[in-house]
């Protein structure tokens, strides 16, 4: 009998909720697309987005911007990152990151990776000291949050400012408190593969007003930031307007009547993910050869992908199981690739960085995979999956069998 074949689709979204597409509608119908075009009806859907995410975390203020990536550059302008100056953050991420870092004049100085995907502490205690470092640029990749206690003390004794790039952690949590809450700020992306969507989008979140204020008047909020419900007050603005350039980055209006019920349906969505999430992991708990990470019981996460590893497989071997994945439907990206392939890349294939001496990295990074875990699989989709890929780790880390290549 032929081996099982997956036939669904990996990048396959769900449909929007109909009250995300009422919402569009209502919007068009007006033709007040631009979050500053607001008749007289009231606060716009970015100001009113804004308001609603901000209370969602906790946090004073909030503002809706165009990318993720815009999200971690304006936040870091704002901050007042400039000149070329060292700015520390994951090995382990991708290339919109460290991309954010050069793209404002940064110097990404990047930091070891543990075997469980989070910042490696002692490599950050030391690049720290040695880089002289005044930020440092947090990825929650794939949504592995580091030991968050640990960190911010760390920051604090060494007097390093912290941005948290939150692109897989909305509606996380580290021991109760939301992901993006910790630092001066907290980016978020609503791009189409992340836990919101518009296609494209951003939010920052923050406490400081002064920050604030800034990344408001460079989003391109000309005079008009009275019209923003999540902003600081008028007179934390200061100087900003005048001294802050227009980087047009706004947010439009119907990307953000698009989001706001979905931002309602987070916390549901989540717990289906995790249904997912806890499906596959389960089932290749116990494969030969293959490892998952662990998680820390504080770790409140959004299992929308997960990852695993195949620790005893050469490149060659690594290679050929996705291929073999592959043949069965199943999408599975290597972090160990020679070349960059689609949104999978890593720090040796960011030739606009200087090269960096990362062993322990590039080690946990040869045999690391990752699989998207969309809400359009069902939970058979899932235990289907499961079993390919435990089917095909097989043909390599089974004890009795030959390895490839190997007489």
């Amino acid at each position: 009998m032929a081996d099982p074949v997956f036939k669904g689709s990996f990048t396959e979204q769900e449909a929007l909720p109909q009250a995300a597409i009422d919402a569009a509608l209502a919007v068009m119908k007006t033709g007040r697309l631009h979050r500053y075009t607001v008749g007289g009806g009231g606060p716009s859907q970015a100001a009113l987005l804004e308001s609603e995410f901000a209370a969602a975390i906790g946090q004073d203020y909030c503002l809706a911007v165009a990318s993720g990536g815009y999200a971690l550059q304006l936040a870091m302008r704002a901050w007042g990152v400039s000149g070329d100056e060292p700015v520390l953050t994951n090995a382990f991420t991708l290339s919109p990151v460290p991309g954010a870092i050069a793209a404002v004049g940064g110097t990404p100085v990047l930091v070891e990776t543990t075997p469980d995907l989070t910042i490696d502490l002692d490599d950050l205690k030391d690049k720290i000291a040695a880089s002289g470092a005044r930020l440092l640029l947090l990825s929650h990749m794939r949504g592995h949050i580091t030991d968050m206690d640990a960190l911010c003390a760390l920051l604090d004794r060494t007097g390093v400012a912290l941005i948290e790039d939150c692109a897989h952690t909305m509606g996380a949590a580290w021991d109760g408190r939301p992901s993006g809450t910790f630092g001066v700020a907290g980016c978020f992306s609503t791009q189409t593969y992340k836990h919101i969507n518009s296609g494209e989008g951003g939010l920052i979140a923050s406490n400081d007003a002064k920050l604030m204020a800034r990344a408001t008047v460079l989003s391109g909020s000309y005079m008009l930031y009275g019209r923003h419900e999540a902003a600081p007050a008028p007179d934390a603005f200061g100087d900003a307007p005048f001294e802050c350039p227009n980087m047009s980055g706004r947010m439009d209006n119907l990307r953000a009547a698009i989001l706001r019920p979905q931002l309602a349906t987070l916390a549901d969505n989540a717990a289906r993910w995790n249904v997912r999430y806890d499906t596959v992991s389960e089932a290749l708990r116990d494969v030969p050869g293959l490892r998952l990470t662990e998680r820390d019981p504080r770790e409140t996460f959004v299992g929308s992908s997960i990852q695993f590893f195949l620790d005893d497989l050469t490149a060659d071997e690594c290679e050929a199981f996705v291929a073999a994945c592959r043949a069965r439907g199943v999408e599975i990206k290597w972090f160990g690739a020679s070349k960059a392939s689609g949104y999978t890349s890593t720090h040796h294939h960011w030739t606009y960085l200087p090269p960096q001496n990362l062993p322990r990295t590039d080690a946990i990074l040869a045999t690391l995979f990752d699989m998207r875990l969309p809400l359009t699989f069902s939970r058979e989709d899932c235990a289907l999956i499961a079993s390919i890929i435990a089917d095909c780790a097989a043909q390599f880390a089974a004890p009795f069998l030959p390895r490839a290549g190997v007489a």
